[in-house]
């Protein structure tokens, strides 16, 4: 397979420019807000799926069976190797979001409910806000910054009134998940303005065959595996929902309306999986979640308006 050409300008390698057209805009915003969707969906999968897998079998098999996935759709399409400046940008998205975040994450599902997770993990925007700052020089207005500074408050806050202020393993499981997952989602957007942003995802599944197949093989072999009809849905959804189409709709939506604005959807992701939380694994919801949604959504439109 011939490596894909170098014959990109600056201004296609630009992640959140202010010439992006008309129609551009509204469909990448559709894009990752449906990421968003898929993505909210991922912890009470992950739960599910923990009833009928160790947390090494479930982390490893899903991203085996999203790289089978991915590879399947690259080799149909005959898509050539990325170049090899890429590499380096996949190999983090790999680390980041294919291996990290769903290792971390599921860690700490072991010993935390969904709610609470979901909410902690609400501070990603923020995060990856940060990074493509620091990474890729992108510089949102005053205004941005200080709407989401407000929704991270706001998320905060919840996060404190549901665990009673104390912070436990889980926690720190979680905000590790947090600064893996916004690096592999900055080097991902930043990426999906010079590939296909399945490409992106598909390549980064690909690249980590050959440490998450040793590491299914051995799983499985010490954990015990219960099929049920919860934990096979649950590794269905987190391996081609979440890890594979849910990034495919994400980073082009990211490519589309910059890694900022698009980070600030996922403000909402918290909320959404706290309904999922009630709908299929029975969790208690407080009066506090709705006042948060409305702070959070709040801030989101302000985002979505603020020039970067």
């Amino acid at each position: 397979m011939r490596a894909q050409s170098s014959a990109t300008s600056p201004s296609a390698i630009a992640v959140d420019g202010p010439d992006i057209a008309s129609g551009v805009r509204p469909l990448g915003t559709l894009q990752a807000a449906l990421g968003v969707v898929a993505f909210s969906l991922t912890f009470p999968a992950t739960a599910w799926g923990l009833e009928g897998f160790g947390p090494w079998s479930l982390i490893a098999v899903r991203s085996v069976l999203a790289a089978v996935i991915a590879g399947g759709c690259l080799l149909a399409l005959r898509v050539p190797v990325p170049e090899r400046r890429h590499w380096f940008g996949l190999a983090v998205v790999g680390a980041g979001v294919v291996l990290g975040f769903p290792l971390l994450t599921t860690l700490a599902l072991q010993t935390s409910t969904t709610a609470h997770a979901a909410v902690v993990v609400g501070l990603l925007p923020l995060t990856t806000a940060l990074l493509s700052a620091l990474r890729i020089g992108t510089r949102p207005s005053r205004t941005f910054w200080i709407a989401a500074l407000a929704g991270a408050a706001a998320v905060i806050a919840f996060t404190v009134q549901q665990s009673g202020g104390a912070l436990t393993t889980a926690d720190a499981y979680l905000f590790g998940a947090l600064l893996v997952c916004a690096a592999g989602y900055t080097e991902g957007g930043r990426l999906a303005r010079v590939m296909p942003g399945w490409q992106v995802i598909g390549w980064a599944l690909v690249l980590c065959l050959p440490v998450t197949v040793p590491m299914a093989a051995v799983a499985l072999s010490f954990e015990p595996v219960h099929l049920t009809g919860h934990g096979v849905a649950g590794l269905l959804w987190v391996a081609v929902g979440s890890q594979f189409l849910g990034l495919v709709v994400w980073y082009r939506g990211m490519a589309a309306i910059g890694i900022p604005k698009a980070s600030q959807l996922q403000l909402a992701q918290p909320l959404l999986t706290l309904v999922w939380s009630v709908l299929l694994l029975g969790e208690h919801l407080t009066v506090a979640a709705p006042l948060t949604a409305a702070a959070v959504l709040v801030c989101i439109a302000v985002t979505q308006r603020a020039r970067g």
